[in-house]
């Protein structure tokens, strides 16, 4: 437990869309952190399920529980963004809707940022199946990683990530449908940050078959697409770039 007072405060950012199965667990794995100055922001992209109502019964009980809901399905990038700009903390920290973090999460990476005085951090992280099923697979991070190496390694895992937005600033995600967690993190990187990696699995990834994120060729072509549309590199660079992509990519799930 750690004392609110003379804590900073960690604005958590969850983008929420018809994820009425899991989201319950999410916001608990929240509730359950060590650290406890937090605030929570779910912005609901339009839901057609009860994530709204479920949401709503969690925050009666929880004035750190907050949520927003978008007047048009927007998009999981309009999502975060609207939550980085409610956010009131020190910290962003980053939570989709069918994740989970494990109870030091936040203790362990604020105590990690605040002694280093750094802007950016991330962790191990492991996955567990739809029904939350230890799938026995630690995804390894290096201990930092920079623009250039993150071009070649997107190993960073949205789930993990905190960021210093007294730092940083109030950063916006680019307006893609996909991987613009990947794109934000090269904006950041860009502009000389280094993100420091943490050697502790402190949070679940849950891989859902079907979805966006396990479609590895849909993956792909919107990380090519990043290369060239986004960062605007040259061609021979963007295959460069995308061979290490894949490379590091096969290595991630052995």
């Amino acid at each position: 437990m750690n004392d609110r007072k003379h804590s900073p405060l960690v604005t958590v950012v969850t983008p929420v869309y018809n994820a009425e199965k899991h989201i319950g667990s999410c916001i608990e794995s929240v509730l359950n952190q060590t650290y406890e100055n937090w605030e929570i922001i779910l912005v609901d992209d339009q839901s057609r399920d009860n994530s709204v109502s479920i949401i709503k019964q969690y925050a009666k009980n929880d004035a750190r529980i907050n949520l927003i809901q978008l007047e048009v399905n927007s998009g999981a990038a309009v999502a975060r963004n609207t939550a980085i700009e409610a956010a009131n903390g020190k910290y962003v920290a980053f939570l989709d809707s069918d994740d989970m973090w494990v109870p030091t999460k936040l203790e362990k990476q604020i105590a990690f940022m605040e002694d280093k005085d750094i802007a950016f951090s991330f962790t191990k992280y492991s996955i567990i199946d739809e029904e939350g099923n230890d799938l026995n697979k630690v995804v390894g991070i290096p201990n930092q990683i920079d623009y250039d190496g993150y071009l070649k390694n997107t190993i960073i895992g949205c789930l993990t990530v905190v960021l210093n937005i007294e730092k940083i600033g109030k950063m916006k995600m680019p307006l893609i449908r996909t991987r613009q967690d990947f794109a934000y993190w090269l904006s950041i990187l860009k502009k000389g940050y280094i993100a420091y990696g943490i050697q502790e699995d402190l949070a679940k990834y849950r891989y859902v078959e079907g979805s966006i994120s396990s479609n590895k060729l849909k993956t792909a072509k919107r990380n090519w697409q990043v290369y060239r549309q986004i960062e605007k590199l040259g061609f021979f660079k963007s295959v460069w770039c995308f061979v290490n992509y894949a490379y590091n990519g096969v290595r991630k799930r052995v």
